[in-house]
């Protein structure tokens, strides 16, 4: 497997912890491979540490000064990568979104947290959690809020998304909140800066029934697919895994409307929740 490239310390604390890893192991004349398998993990979750695609829990902290001799280095910095504004279960796929150049993503039940407006976010986490102070509420969508800065960039990261017919049609958070949701995912794809493609009520049974599906590639580590469900979720690197999630991916757009009747569903549905019509 290619060894990832260099990174720069100062960029981030995870960009610092992934460059003194490949430092140590290479100084201890290992491979990715061999230190994945004193470590009980494949040679490929070894490189997305030093890549910085995956966040260094403290139990891999302290076998890596055992194996690697740095006495307790890792567990003292692995603390300052640890802190996340997101939920425990979603922190490490955030953090991985991030730093990917591709994002593919199914999802069944609501707009995904990169295409959210600041309203339909507001109206996701207060259905989440009905009782939770207005601070707190405020503190999740300021989270959510800046995950959508990713797209601030013109071209990066590649972002494809598969939006069931459900998620269009369930009125969160009102008529008037989804009709700006819908426009503005509207407007993401009219400047071509998303794909975005609707799987419809009359596709029937689909490849993808079982729930929400994120992959993601990079620029120096291998991809990662991410599986959620509530308040649990999970990053598989696993090659077989990550390629079966890839060809249910592609059933999903095969059977999904093209990209320019999807747009023309979004205007539709987004005019009608304006009017107050039934969609």
């Amino acid at each position: 497997m290619p060894g990832p490239k260099d990174l720069d310390p100062s960029s981030s604390p995870r960009a610092l912890l992934g460059a003194e890893l490949r430092h140590a192991r290479e100084k201890a004349g290992l491979s990715q491979e061999e230190l994945g398998h004193r470590l009980y993990v494949s040679g490929s979750f070894i490189g997305q540490l030093e890549a910085g695609t995956r966040r260094m829990q403290p139990e891999y902290a302290r076998m890596l000064d055992d194996v690697l001799g740095t006495e307790d280095f890792f567990q003292r910095n692995c603390a300052a990568v640890a802190k996340s504004k997101y939920p425990e279960h979603f922190a490490e796929a955030a953090e991985a979104e991030a730093v990917a150049t591709v994002i593919r993503e199914y999802a069944p039940m609501l707009i995904p947290g990169l295409l959210q407006t600041p309203a339909y976010a507001r109206a996701v986490n207060r259905a989440y959690d009905p009782t939770a102070l207005e601070e707190t509420i405020d503190e999740w969508v300021d989270g959510r809020v800046a995950r959508t800065r990713l797209l601030d960039h013109p071209t990066k990261p590649v972002l494809w998304v598969v939006l069931d017919e459900a998620a269009l049609r369930r009125a969160t958070g009102g008529r008037a909140v989804m009709a700006e949701a819908l426009r503005h995912v509207a407007d993401l794809a009219r400047r071509s800066r998303v794909i975005v493609q609707v799987l419809p009520f009359s596709a029937g049974g689909h490849a993808a029934m079982k729930g929400a599906l994120k992959l993601m590639e990079f620029e120096d580590a291998p991809p990662l697919a991410y599986f959620e469900g509530v308040g649990t979720g999970r990053l598989e690197d696993d090659p077989l895994t990550v390629a079966q999630m890839k060809f249910t991916y592609e059933l999903l757009t095969a059977s999904a409307l093209s990209p320019e009747k999807s747009l023309a569903l979004l205007d539709a549905l987004a005019q009608d929740y304006a009017h107050e019509e039934h969609p």
